[in-house]
């Protein structure tokens, strides 16, 4: 939309549904920054009291306010791109005006760097350059996939391809037989869970919508991939955009939604692209739109990008967001399946959950549940970052072996070392080690080992680095990333990064003597479980408390230097 004016931009969006963040990103794409004659012109189309606008606008880490704005690169410092040169990424492009950024989504190819809409990758600025998601890693166990399973099949990402390999079978199925009510029995029978993370029951959050009169009703695809060491969305959407798609429709039709929304994140622009061309093509082929196939089905899809803030990866932030307001959490009870977006009945699930779903149907409840081991159902993409061979995203039948997928699949860690460690569910889960990386990859499992499966996001740390110094990075994240609603999360957060910080560094704080420093951490910790607004709050914790749990004597290194 370059080379429009202000009063065509607002006229182009101001009608369409969750207008706030369309319109901003077309003033941003356009000039390159918001400037105040924008957000002004913002806030009388609109509506929204300037003041709110300002502090929704700097909430956001990507909507730049002065020039050089979107043309300054953004250089990833995140967990994994820090131990690779990162931050010497980021000194040696300081010229260009670049700033840090947090986590990517790009862990398994590191270094991301964000200009303008391209992201480009490298471990050096010669070695930067613009290149599409790597597929996922072949199974080499030869275990049946899901939403794997044809994703690698030349042209996938296309609808011709898609179609030629069973893409819509499902929806036509679906929609031929007349009974919405059937869609949500055959999730239900799946013992399909949310694989954002929280582990929700599809099927049962599908009725729970189903049965609200309200209306009109949406499903949101939540596609803010915000953890850190979690990509496994992104290659979902860039290679197989249409199973996204066609997951939202057969849940839009199990449940009676007329609206769908993909809330994507900023720091995935090319994987904006594909979604729109996919969706086009779906309306071109009447799969979106009015009376889909003739089964009385209304449904379209709009992709909604967010600027660039973790928190939006939980559902009442997301919301918030996507309404315009300010992306804080939510208050719950009352939940989205009852009052979502605009306070109506709202589908909120995963990417992964949502391409999980036309398989499903297609092959039934019974094959899905089937292809967990033992007594769990389904399966599980993971997305392997860090010291270790072969990085990518696996797709593992729930309950498989850690030891196995690291070793065996992902062939360990770097020639001449040792797995020390991993993060769980991307870093909120803390980490595992020594004995307790002999586990398997369901949540009961982990969770007995006091961390989470969560989104599946695994980091892996070898013998030379140092956890207490991964550990301030990831709380460091969490400091910069907490919303600020609620002042346990706020401030504790900080508290435990100054407590991590080495005895130089600015900010460092805390008692000199072990027990007391190690009292003072658990007590906030505490706290911060017991009274945080969201799973941000309460998960952040767990980084300490992992800490001290297997590496006590490092920790007590860490406290001596400080008080010396």
């Amino acid at each position: 939309m370059a080379g429009q004016n202000n009063e065509q931009l607002i006229e182009h969006w101001k009608d369409e549904p969750a207008p706030l963040l369309p319109l901003l990103h077309a003033f941003h794409d356009r000039d390159g920054h918001l400037s105040e004659d924008a957000l002004r012109a913002v806030s009388a189309a609109l509506r929204i009291p300037l003041a709110d606008l300002y502090g929704t606008v700097t909430f956001y880490h990507h909507f730049a306010r002065f020039p050089p704005g979107m043309s300054a690169p953004r250089v990833c410092t995140g967990p994994v791109c820090r131990l690779v040169g990162g931050t010497e990424l980021l000194e040696a492009m300081r010229k260009d005006g670049a700033t840090p950024m947090a986590c990517a989504g790009r862990c398994d190819e590191p270094i991301p760097v964000l200009t303008d809409h391209a992201v480009s990758v490298g471990a050096t600025v010669e070695a930067l350059q613009e290149r599409p998601s790597p597929l996922p890693v072949a199974n080499p166990g030869g275990l049946p996939e899901c939403v794997f399973r044809s994703i690698r099949k030349e042209g996938r990402a296309g609808i011709a391809g898609y179609q030629k390999s069973g893409g819509y079978r499902a929806l036509r199925s679906a929609l031929s037989s007349g009974f919405p009510a059937a869609v949500i029995e055959t999730v239900e029978r799946s013992e399909l869970a949310g694989r954002g993370g929280a582990g929700f029951p599809t099927g049962r959050k599908w009725r729970a919508v189903a049965n609200e009169e309200r209306g009109p009703k949406s499903v949101v695809c939540n596609a803010d991939e915000g953890e850190p060491g979690c990509f496994k969305d992104r290659v979902l959407m860039d290679h197989d955009p249409h199973a996204v798609i066609e997951g939202m429709i057969l849940a839009a039709y199990a449940v009676g939604a007329s609206r769908g929304f993909i809330y994507l994140r900023y720091e995935y622009p090319q994987t904006a692209v594909i979604l729109q061309r996919a969706i086009d093509e779906a309306t071109e082929a009447g799969l979106l739109g009015d009376d889909i196939l003739g089964g009385g089905l209304d449904f379209r899809i709009y992709v909604r990008r967010g600027a660039g803030a973790y928190i939006c990866g939980e559902e009442g932030s997301l919301l918030n967001s996507l309404e315009g307001k300010h992306p804080f959490p939510r208050e719950r009870p009352p939940y989205p399946v009852s009052h979502g977006f605009e306070d109506l009945p709202t589908v909120v699930n995963n990417v992964e959950t949502l391409a999980s779903v036309p398989p499903i149907i297609d092959r039934g409840g019974d094959w899905y549940r089937k292809l967990g081991l033992g007594d769990h159902a389904g399966t599980k993409v993971i997305s392997l970052s860090g010291d270790i061979q072969r990085p990518g995203n696996y797709e593992v039948p729930i309950g498989f072996p850690l030891p196995t997928l690291l070793n065996e699949w992902a062939g360990g860690a770097p020639e001449g070392r040792t797995i020390q460690a991993v993060t769980m569910a991307g870093i909120s889960g803390g980490f595992l080690a020594g004995d307790d990386l002999e586990t398997t990859l369901d949540e009961s499992s982990v969770r007995a080992r006091g961390s989470m499966l969560g989104a599946g996001g695994i980091m892996v740390f070898d013998d030379s680095r140092d956890m207490v110094d991964v550990a301030h990075s990831c709380m460091e994240f969490f400091a910069h990333e907490s919303c600020g609603k609620c002042f346990p999360c706020r401030i504790g957060t900080q508290r435990l990064t100054e407590r991590l910080a080495e005895a130089d560094d600015v900010g460092a704080a805390g008692p000199g003597d072990r027990a007391d420093w190690a009292r003072e951490v658990e007590d906030i910790g505490e706290v911060m479980k017991a009274t945080s607004a969201c799973g941000l709050g309460m998960a952040a914790p767990l980084i300490t408390e992992s800490l001290m749990r297997y590496w006590p004597d490092r920790v007590a290194e860490h406290v001596a230097s400080r008080a010396s």
